[in-house]
């Protein structure tokens, strides 16, 4: 079996004598000419030949690494969609599951959605409006019972205020090592985020803020970026011009898997830890936080 097996049971029918033009090399084309042939052939319950998609309709390195980013999302998106329901007790927007993702466009999240809903591996857990494709209901207890995705839920919903920060040592993007335990005894945000995602955009002015404003106090921002973890398609260049033109002040480093694991396998972005001067996490926040909230916490842990 390929590891093109996620389609099977999905019903997308790869008909004898059906083919693509030839590969283009922008990413964004590649993305909606691979979205527009798999949402024109699934059909529910015909068979399937996934090796073709593969081996066959797609070939080219750039149409394969795409492939690659939609077959990484299949699993990861149904977790998305269950944390960010127990988060914020509504299910996230299509725009919102593009941006996590970094997707071209909400047609991409319209078929990553229903070849979920095709999947029998995947309970139905979610309702989608027929007009709109939007989630309309999320039922959480019907995933959690999944053994499937239990156990992924569990650690990423699990309450982490009173535990130990799990210790990491990561490249910073400047080439050296970074740990958590090189500030031990301040007082550290720890700070899940990826390139060009709105809600840490929106974020990382509060960020730089308060780590000028608290750094004397024995406060530091520790950022630890995804983009590798993700597999997003960033050059180091781009970061060093995002953090310059952020005015980022404060360490950041590259993410590795085993950390994101360790942190309960992080899929909302942003996510931030609080972490005590003892090295105990105080407070846990997703997604986007006002500067309000994120100094009121820091202030009663420092």
């Amino acid at each position: 079996m390929s590891r093109w097996a996620w389609f099977l049971g999905v019903g997308l029918v790869l008909l004898p004598g059906n083919s693509v033009p030839g590969g283009t090399a922008n990413h964004q084309d590649t993305e909606k000419k691979i979205i527009e042939y798999l949402n024109s052939h699934m059909k529910p319950g015909e068979p399937v030949v996934v090796s073709k998609l593969f081996n066959e309709v797609f070939t080219t390195p750039e149409e394969r690494k795409v492939l690659d980013k939609l077959y990484n999302s299949f699993f990861k998106v149904p977790l998305f969609v269950a944390e960010f329901q127990a988060r914020t007790n509504r299910p996230p927007s299509l725009r919102e599951i593009a941006e996590q993702f970094q997707f071209h466009g909400q047609d991409t999240v319209n078929v990553i959605l229903k070849i979920v809903e095709y999947d029998r591996r995947v309970p139905k857990f979610f309702v989608r409006s027929s007009e709109t494709g939007e989630i309309r209901s999320v039922d959480l207890e019907k995933i959690k019972a999944d053994p499937r995705f239990n156990k992924a839920i569990e650690r990423s919903l699990t309450g982490w205020e009173g535990k130990t920060a799990p210790p990491f040592r990561l490249q910073a993007f400047e080439g050296r090592e970074i740990g958590l335990d090189d500030y031990k005894g301040k007082t550290r945000l720890v700070y899940f985020w990826f390139l060009h995602c709105p809600p840490c955009v929106q974020i990382t002015p509060h960020l730089v803020s308060l780590h000028e404003k608290l750094k004397d106090r024995g406060f530091v921002v520790l950022g630890l970026n995804a983009d590798r973890v993700l597999e997003l398609d960033y050059a180091d260049s781009e970061r060093k011009d995002y953090l310059t033109k952020h005015g980022v002040n404060f360490p950041v480093a590259h993410l590795t898997a085993e950390v994101q694991q360790a942190y309960g396998g992080v899929q909302l972005f942003p996510t931030l830890f609080l972490v005590d001067k003892e090295g105990l996490i105080r407070a846990h926040f997703v997604n986007y936080q006002d500067e309000a909230t994120l100094e009121k916490a820091i202030r009663s842990v420092l």
